[in-house]
């Protein structure tokens, strides 16, 4: 998963707290088991020195495990016992459980040099943080709601209004439920108060509570973000938008409604191609068609929006006005 530097830290940070906290509850429970049954502080001293007895037979031994090793062990083994009957009479199951925060990785957060399950789920966790942005912050598909759109034909398209938003509904859904880096890309193309923003917001939130790494962002704020890192010299700025490349799926709300100008262009061209190049998901709502897209922009990427996304319809009625006055 291609999370950005700053959720893995974020995560990181969550998962040493963790770490720590877990190490400072085990030593408060074993002072208190240790106040209430001072026998558990002798025997751990003596497991601590058999375990030397052990490591100096072994080593005086050349790994000879003789008589001497086996008397070490058994001395070892009665203490445990001992340990563990004080503990089951006195205290409640669990209480003096050291495990660490993670049995795998021991709370390190990686395998060798993978990353471990408990630091990945972290970093979902964290990733859904960044998508808390968006309009009501709760969207999902639950929620779509096709009555709001009517029931007759587009004068326009020639074709039913409702049919064509149920086909864009399970487009979406299908896309946010099996989405992988084969998924390609998506164009949602409409007027405004569609419900292009909503859907791209349900498809962000169940992709990244799968798992994948997600970065949503308005065309304006892009496009300025990635004027900034170009710039200036602002490290964080260009650390910033390096998640515009390395994220799972990129998704550009309202393209068009940002500044134009030959900046906008080549960074969108370059954000497009290299995002091609990679194979890596992307999805852009748009209000203009084609021939605006060419206007606006340039051939060349009017051509791979054409050629390498799918398009997306969305028709209809703006439905802020129809939640306004009904």
């Amino acid at each position: 998963m291609g999370y950005s530097a700053e959720v893995i830290r974020r995560a990181r940070a969550r998962l040493a707290q963790a770490k720590s906290d877990r190490e400072s509850e085990n030593q408060r429970s074993l002072r208190q088991a240790y106040a209430e049954q001072p026998r558990l502080r002798e025997i751990d001293k003596q497991l601590r020195i058999t375990m030397a007895m052990a490591a100096q037979a072994a080593f005086a031994s050349g790994g000879d495990f003789g008589g001497a090793m086996e008397s070490v062990r058994q001395q070892n083994l009665a203490l445990q016992r001992e340990r563990a009957e004080i503990i089951a009479m006195h205290f409640e199951p669990g209480f003096l459980d050291d495990a660490p925060i993670c049995g795998v990785c021991g709370g390190s957060g990686y395998v060798g040099s993978n990353m471990c399950a408990c630091l990945r789920e972290l970093c979902r966790q964290e990733q859904k943080k960044e998508l808390t942005f968006l309009s009501a912050g709760q969207e999902s598909f639950d929620q779509f709601r096709l009555d709001y759109y009517p029931d007759r034909m587009d004068p326009k398209w020639g074709v039913n209004i409702r049919t064509v938003m149920e086909r864009t509904f399970e487009v979406c859904k299908k896309y946010a439920l099996t989405f992988s880096d084969r998924s390609g890309n998506l164009l949602f193309s409409g007027d405004t108060g569609l419900g292009k923003t909503f859907l791209s917001a349900c498809i962000a939130r169940a992709v990244a509570d799968r798992g994948f790494s997600v970065v949503y962002e308005s065309a304006g704020h892009l496009f300025t973000k990635l004027e900034r890192a170009k710039f200036s010299n602002d490290e964080n700025a260009r650390e910033e938008v390096r998640k515009y490349t390395a994220c799972d799926l990129l998704i550009v709300d309202d393209l068009g409604t940002e500044m134009s100008g030959q900046f906008v262009t080549a960074a969108l061209y370059s954000l497009i191609n290299d995002r091609l190049l990679e194979s890596k998901p992307m999805i852009i709502s748009t209000n203009l068609n084609t021939e605006d897209l060419t206007r606006r922009y340039n051939a060349q990427i009017a051509s791979r929006l054409r050629g390498s996304f799918t398009r997306v319809a969305f028709l209809g009625d703006d439905i802020r006005i129809k939640k306004n006055w009904g």
